[in-house]
């Protein structure tokens, strides 16, 4: 196994493959949690956003969405355990790509109750991107890595298009150039983030206020998943040491956790506080 360096295993090779199974069953072993975790905040943030700007179909852009994964929950009313079932089945072990695409597109139409939001993946893994268009978890895709380029032009006009950001484990990986560059692109989303309790989240908020935002941490902590070693563990529990972040109770007794920050343009949090 090879560890990056805050000490996480390297799992890239699963965000690489032509279709999720090898994603699901890695991360099944590993009890890999958060995006249940994250789904009923990310449907009460949209169901707010309609309410508060009158936005009918909002366009959800899902940061480091590989196969398609928040949005297949959302759409279609999904959870992780129906998708480990889904990719885990002897039919879906036997079948090829394309069959494959044909069964989840099906599944899709079948159970696409959350019609009125358009979702928008960003990755910088084509085939992750690729599978989650064709299946039809996701409406639009952009294939690019922020942190080190500007969009291009069409990428640009298509994150105008935004109206709220989530993700549920690329921040960390990607950081302040990537969330700025998407809240400059147009109409400044909202933004929800959940973000391993490792990864400072300070320096993006203090980015996002140069835009004109307000970030507010949100109360209580989120499993993510078990840690695949005791290496693992060790490597991850240093990382925290230097941080200044307390494993006790949480990363010390084998797992990872995040934190949610919810970032949104400050004339809204001002609004919200004058009603309060």
């Amino acid at each position: 196994m090879q560890f990056d360096a805050t000490g996480k295993v390297s799992l890239e090779q699963i965000y690489t493959r032509p279709d999720p199974r090898a994603y699901f069953t890695t991360l099944r072993e590993l009890d890999y949690c958060i995006p249940q975790l994250a789904k009923p905040y990310f449907l009460k943030l949209v169901q707010e956003y309609r309410e508060a700007t009158g936005v009918e179909v909002p366009t959800v852009l899902d940061l480091g969405c590989s196969y398609g994964v928040n949005a297949a929950l959302l759409r279609c009313d999904a959870t992780i355990d129906e998708l480990y079932e889904h990719y885990g089945s002897a039919e879906a072990r036997d079948a090829d790509r394309d069959r494959l695409l044909a069964r989840d597109r099906a599944w899709v139409r079948s159970r696409g109750q959350l019609a009125r939001t358009r979702f928008v993946g960003l990755d910088s893994s084509e085939p992750a991107l690729s599978y989650a268009l064709a299946a039809g978890f996701i409406d639009h895709a952009v294939h690019a890595d922020l942190e080190s380029h500007e969009p291009t032009a069409a990428q640009r006009e298509l994150l105008a298009e935004v109206d709220l950001v989530i993700s549920t484990g690329c921040v960390g990986y990607v950081g302040e150039r990537t969330l700025g560059r998407i809240a400059e692109a147009g109409r400044r989303p909202w933004m929800a983030h959940f973000v391993l309790r490792m990864f400072p989240f300070d320096p993006i908020a203090g980015r996002l206020a140069d835009s004109g935002y307000e970030t507010v941490p949100m109360p209580g902590v989120f499993k993510q998943r078990r840690f695949i070693s005791e290496q693992e563990q060790s490597l991850v529990l240093d990382t925290l040491s230097t941080a200044g972040v307390e494993p006790r109770g949480m990363e010390a007794d084998g797992w990872f956790y995040a934190e949610l920050h919810l970032s949104q343009p400050r004339e809204h949090r001002a609004t919200q506080r004058s009603r309060g």
